[in-house]
């Protein structure tokens, strides 16, 4: 067939834009509506900024500039291939989760930096919560929201640029102040900014702030009071798949944005994973495992998170899903690459540690943000162990792989767990999915094959999905019946049972050595036998669990008793 046919053909179906703003990079890709292929797309990397140790930063008008210019670029290129771009019927937006800003509806001006979902600076707020709670619990606030008192949530960065940037808390105090999460701020700019603009966000990006009952849909007076958060800064809630607004300016002007889900759940949508049961696990700056739990949300015992999957249109009924999620699984490749110089791309990982085949009993645990599920130890900090003479930087960039995959594993068995009906195999993507390296030693992991599309943009996918399939769009059909099958890669374990079990419990030892390093403030009047400090921790179990019983961390997870010992050190 001759390239003019092809596009002459294209230009007879509907296509559907999805924006996929994410923390390392913003990407605008172009979908054919009928067959799901990907058409045209363009990517600009985002600047973090690391201001202080464990802080992590980005400039929401480079996010927005960033976006401006991949759906320009990508109208070019769809010009270059004869597509008209009047085709576009609909725009999604998927995002990047809990990032959190606040901005001045007035100016339409950022009042600071967005505080970026790894961003550690509230470790000392989120300690002062859970002590001030009877028993001193992590999950005081689970049962509305799902969630665990944490650095990873927005309320507690919320919270933390209204007591300490003074621009912040004058806009809060003269009714100018607008908090959103990230698509919340690329919503409101597309469709006018000051002058019109939506302030809108849908249940799965708002189900991570913390401030949303999960089981009423909406914001909690109860929440919202008790991290003094005024309501009226909030976006309205709105379902995943409906019409919001229409892109204001540039060259899809007049186009609905009709679709918005956080970047976990469009990659469940994108997965096609609209059974009870079915989970995916995305492979990028951080690692995201999300089951379907079906119309009523499941409660981990383990670790879990329990979240909003999705809610396709205003009149239907909202899915959830239990998720784990790991801080650090494609960061670790960018901290080997940008701290430690061993490889010059990201893609030069597969290589260097193909060539060894092992990490020689290397174990790397990369808990620079803490330890997210199933622990919860915000007091954790990466580790190497098991070096010897022997070890070399490809050992070493094997064992960050490894990392990525043991990680996967604690996750997968706490869902397990939970669910109570164990995964048979594992629907993947994300950018670290090219690595067959790492597809391979998931699957060894896991003991479980590990199945990839072979469009790996399947994040991007599920947005534009949402968009096409809203009320007044309709050009994407959602039913079982007429969605689209992705051809698959599988990948089967290839190593015997026993040597990945042995090699899963040195990893454990690995994660017991992480834990507890960081406290964040003095220890001197603590609970007695405390006060010697760090001297506790190293002497065991003993002394931790010191009148503090609930807290070791409710997740039966840490098994050492560890658990949550920043927690229980009196602090106010």
């Amino acid at each position: 067939m001759s390239t003019a046919s092809y596009s002459e053909r294209i230009t007879m179906e509907p296509l559907v834009a999805a924006i996929d703003q994410g923390t390392s990079s913003t990407r605008f890709l172009v979908f054919n509506s009928k067959t799901a292929e990907l058409l045209s797309h363009h990517q600009v990397g985002i600047k973090q900024s690391f201001p202080k140790e464990g802080w992590v930063e980005e400039d929401p008008k480079e996010i927005l500039q960033s976006v401006y210019e991949c759906m320009e670029r990508t109208c070019e290129k769809l010009g270059q291939l004869n597509i008209d771009i009047s085709n576009i019927k609909a725009v999604g937006v998927t995002n990047q989760r809990e990032t959190t800003l606040v901005w001045d509806k007035e100016t339409g001006e950022p009042l600071y930096n967005a505080i970026v979902w790894l961003d550690l600076r509230t470790q000392s707020t989120v300690e002062r919560l859970i002590n001030s709670t009877p028993g001193k619990n992590k999950n005081h606030l689970k049962h509305k929201t799902g969630l665990p008192i944490s650095t990873y949530f927005s309320a507690v960065k919320l919270r933390w640029l209204m007591d300490n940037v003074e621009e912040v808390a004058e806009a809060v105090m003269t009714h100018r102040a607008m908090f959103g999460t990230v698509d919340s701020w690329l919503i409101w700019c597309l469709t006018g900014g000051k002058s019109g603009g939506v302030h809108v966000t849908d249940v799965t990006n708002a189900s991570r702030t913390m401030l949303f009952n999960i089981h009423t849909l909406d914001w909690d007076p109860e929440l919202c009071k008790y991290f003094d958060v005024p309501m009226e800064i909030l976006p309205q809630v709105k379902s995943s798949s409906e019409i919001y607004g229409s892109v204001n300016s540039g060259s899809l002007a007049g186009v609905p944005i009709s679709g918005c889900l956080g970047d976990q759940s469009a990659a469940l949508v994108g997965q096609m994973c609209f059974q009870d049961g079915q989970a995916k696990n995305t492979y990028g700056t951080g690692c995201f495992l999300l089951r379907n739990t079906g119309i009523k949300p499941v409660m981990s015992d383990h670790g879990l998170l329990t979240t909003l999957a999705f809610k396709l249109g205003k009149d239907s009924p909202a899915y959830y899903a239990l998720e784990g999620s790991v801080a650090i699984a494609g960061a670790v490749v960018r901290w080997l690459k940008d701290n430690l110089g061993i490889i010059q791309s990201s893609a030069e990982i597969e290589k260097l540690a193909g060539d060894v085949g092992s990490s020689y009993g290397c174990y790397f645990v990369p808990a620079f943000s803490g330890l997210y599920a199933p622990y919860w130890e915000p007091s954790a900090r990466g580790i190497i162990c098991g070096l010897t003479q022997f070890t070399n930087r490809s050992h070493l960039a094997f064992a960050a792989l490894e990392a990525v995959c043991f990680q996967t594993r604690e996750i997968l068995e706490a869902m397990n767990q939970d669910y109570g009906v164990p995964l048979s195999q594992l629907q993947v993507d994300g950018g670290m999915t090219s690595n067959r390296l790492l597809m391979q030693l998931q699957a060894d992991v896991l003991c479980i094959p590990v199945v990839k599309p072979s469009m790996s943009e399947t994040t991007a996918l599920g947005a534009a999905m949402a968009a096409g399939a809203a009320e007044g769009v309709g050009v994407w059909s959602l039913t079982p019946g007429n969605l689209t099958t992705i051809p698959t890669d599988t990948y089967q374990p290839l190593i015997n049972p026993e040597e990945s079990e042995f090699r899963y419990a040195r990893w454990k030892k690995a994660v017991q050595k992480a834990m507890n390093w960081e406290t964040t403030e003095p220890i001197t009047n603590g609970n007695g036998a405390i006060t010697n400090g760090n001297g506790a921790i190293t002497n065991g179990n003993g002394a931790i669990t010191n009148g503090n019983g609930a807290i070791t961390n409710g997740n039966g997870a840490i098994t050492n008793g560890n658990g949550a010992i920043t927690n229980g050190n009196g602090h106010p």
